[in-house]
Formats: C-alpha cells, sequence, structure tokens
C-alpha cells in the first residue's frame, strides 16, 4: 500500500486542508536505506504544507476543528496562514531501528497541505 489520502475534512475552519497519510512509502524507503538504524527527517515540499506523526482517526481531526475554531475565529483574515502556524514546523523526526520506523501503534506520519490540492510532494533525509 502506498500513500493515502485520509477522509477527513475540518472543512469549517479550513477548507482547503487536506491530509495524505505517508507511512508506507516512508517504511519502505527506510527499510531499503543503507543502515538499519538512524533517524528518518521527512519534510514537507514547497508551498503551503507540514508533515505531522499523530494517530489517524476521525476524533483527532474532529478535536483539531474545535481547537483550531476557537484559536482562529473564521471570519478572521489570513486564516489559512495562522493555522499553519500554530500546527508547527514542516518537518518531523522519526527514529528507526532494525529498518523499521519507531512509532507508536497507531501513529502514521501524515503530510498535511493547505492548498486544497492533495501534494506527494515531500522529501525523506536519513540520518543514521
Amino acid at each position: 500500500m502506498t500513500t493515502v489520502e485520509v477522509p477527513y475534512s475540518i472543512a469549517s475552519v479550513l477548507p482547503t486542508l487536506t491530509v495524505m497519510d505517508i507511512t508506507n512509502d516512508i517504511s519502505r524507503d527506510v527499510a531499503h536505506a543503507a543502515h538499519p538504524e538512524g533517524i528518518a527527517y521527512i519534510t514537507s515540499g514547497p508551498g503551503p504544507s507540514l508533515v505531522r506523526v499523530n494517530e489517524r482517526e476521525s476524533g483527532f481531526f474532529e478535536d483539531l476543528e474545535c481547537l483550531l475554531e476557537r484559536l482562529v475565529p473564521l471570519d478572521t483574515e489570513q486564516r489559512e496562514r495562522l493555522v499553519q502556524l500554530l500546527l508547527g514546523p514542516r518537518t518531523e523526526q522519526v527514529p528507526f531501528k532494525d529498518g523499521a520506523l519507531c512509532l507508536g501503534t497507531w501513529q502514521r506520519v501524515l503530510l498535511v497541505a493547505f492548498n486544497g490540492h492533495p501534494s506527494r510532494d515531500w522529501t525523506l533525509t536519513i540520518v543514521a
């Protein structure tokens, strides 16, 4: 299985937001890395996007929607940029050992894009 678009939307807060689960692609690349252990740095591509490690379940997206509604009112100008700022940096670091990502049981690597189009543009840097 490869990258999958996550079928959740935070439409009332940010209708241009899309989420892609890229865990399987990252896992495959890490499994074929020259070193069996190290740190995988996953960075989103150009444009308004970022990478997060989180559980991929509807409750997370519902909670995020409630949080963003409280922090960034719907009528605020530049809401998209403020939401990006609140969600943090564009890169995640995930350790790996024996060629496998060290993630929690339900954790996934999510690529979050803010331009309304699911992007598969990300880079992986492996440090051994």
